[in-house]
């Protein structure tokens, strides 16, 4: 069962290290596809107004109360989570600068451009869609391993410490996450608990069809 796998599966273009300055260029492919999925399920989140994913209902709250767009804040915060790697022993790579950029942007494209449905059941079902790319892309870029985003990264480095499930560590820091952005003042929704309890298996999935497809 996909819920249960704890290791990042290795396939034919993942990168040997993540701290690779001369990557293949089909690694380098599946990571920025991989990386504009996940930024363009976060955005489709936030814009189907059935709640903002967990990390981006912090990044809203802090916009409440500092300024700067949601985009923004989002690359912020993901540079502040990679000081946490440092007693978890997780190493940088091309993928982690990227991660911040790429994701950032894509949100905010998604929120310049795309509108929101306004029947309550497309905004639903939009965020199911949002949910299920994030995972996508999710196991996609982490496959290529060229290094782990910020928040994947500290999910990573907890499962390591803990030797629990992907899903189940990810599902957790959603969740802590999910609420200290909601006490800022974050938009929390029906999206919003998809993303909290349903990102885990999610990206489990995404790991899991990348390693059946590629291997």
């Amino acid at each position: 069962m996909f819920l249960k796998i704890k290791n990042i599966p290795s396939v034919s273009w993942s990168s040997d290290k993540p701290l690779n300055l001369k990557p293949k260029i089909s690694t380098s492919f599946f990571l920025c596809f991989g990386l504009t999925l996940f930024g363009l399920g976060e955005g489709l989140l936030i814009v189907s107004a059935s709640g903002a994913s967990p990390w981006s209902v912090l990044a809203q709250g802090l916009y409440l109360n500092f300024g700067f767009s949601v985009g923004t804040i989002t690359i912020f915060i993901s540079f502040i989570v990679l000081l946490l790697w440092f007693p978890l022993n997780q190493k940088p790579g091309i993928g982690t600068i990227l991660n911040a950029l790429i994701i950032g942007l894509m949100i905010d494209v998604c929120i310049r451009y795309v509108q929101a449905p306004e029947n309550y059941i497309y905004q639903i079902l939009l965020g199911a869609f949002a949910v299920l790319t994030v995972g996508i892309g999710g196991g996609i870029y982490l496959v290529a391993n060229l290094g782990a985003g910020p928040r994947d990264g500290l999910m990573i480095g907890l499962q390591k410490k803990t030797n629990l499930p992907i899903a189940l560590v990810r599902a957790a820091l959603e969740i802590t996450v999910m609420s200290i952005g909601w006490y800022l003042g974050g938009t929390v929704g029906v999206g919003t608990l998809l993303f909290a309890f349903g990102i885990g298996p999610c990206v489990a999935l995404g790991l899991f069809l990348v390693n059946k497809l590629f291997n």
